[in-house]
């Protein structure tokens, strides 16, 4: 058969799983769709942004009860003090640092995977979306607590999801299209270059068989005028 590169170019995925399963597969230059590549970047920043918000708080409560409780306490000299005070601040923003960072990203996570997945499959993105996957993330980190945490855990991440998601629908419309829109766009111009290509090549052979048909009649035909 004919190479994979001469065959006519793959359809656009049609249904909703097609639409997904997309999300997570590269291109021929082995680049993965800027959707996942968000998703990656957000987790990095909803991390460090939690690790900020636990930490610092607790730098600043263990120095400064550190030095409350050891004001009676013999040190070599004031540096010294003031380093042990500030390795005392250096562990607690680690230790409740790592607590809520992790948290932080695997919530932003969570809500930003199924936020997409559901603008893909939808082949739509709307606010729904965003509660949707706000009350589902809040559900998953509260439903260890029993119906009353699942409740509370639905409320409180469709609390979040609604204004996250009215803030995102604000920026994509100032931006004039959304990242599903932005995406199916690309994937549609894309489609119809390849497609373009493709019939481009079909042509050329067709012209080619033809030219080299002609040239393998044109010696019989003289081969029979001159019998």
């Amino acid at each position: 058969g004919a190479p994979a590169a001469f065959g006519r170019p793959a359809p656009l995925p049609q249904t909703g799983w097609e639409r997904l399963c997309e999300l997570w597969r590269p291109d021929e230059q082995q680049q993965y769709p800027e959707e996942a590549l968000n998703l990656a970047r957000s987790a990095f920043t909803a991390g460090l942004v939690g690790w900020l918000y636990g930490g610092l708080p607790a730098f600043v409560s263990a120095r400064k009860a550190f030095i409350e409780s050891s004001s009676g306490d013999m040190f070599q000299s004031r540096a010294d003090a003031l380093q042990s005070a500030q390795r005392a601040g250096l562990r607690s923003f680690i230790r409740y640092g790592w607590r809520w960072s992790w948290r932080v990203a695997a919530f932003a996570t969570i809500f930003n995977v199924v936020s997409t997945g559901l603008s893909a499959y939808r082949d739509k993105t709307s606010i729904s979306n965003f509660a949707a996957a706000g009350a589902f993330t809040g559900a998953l980190f509260r439903m260890h607590l029993g119906l009353q945490g699942l409740v509370g855990g639905i409320m409180f991440g469709t609390a979040f999801g609604l204004p996250a998601g009215g803030l995102l629908m604000a920026t994509y419309a100032l931006a004039g299209e959304t990242l599903q829109e932005k995406r199916n766009r690309e994937r549609r111009e894309l489609y119809e270059q390849k497609l373009a290509q493709w019939h481009s090549r079909l042509n050329m052979t067709e012209i080619l068989g033809q030219t080299e048909n002609n040239a393998q009649g044109t010696p019989e035909m003289e081969t029979a005028r001159e019998s």
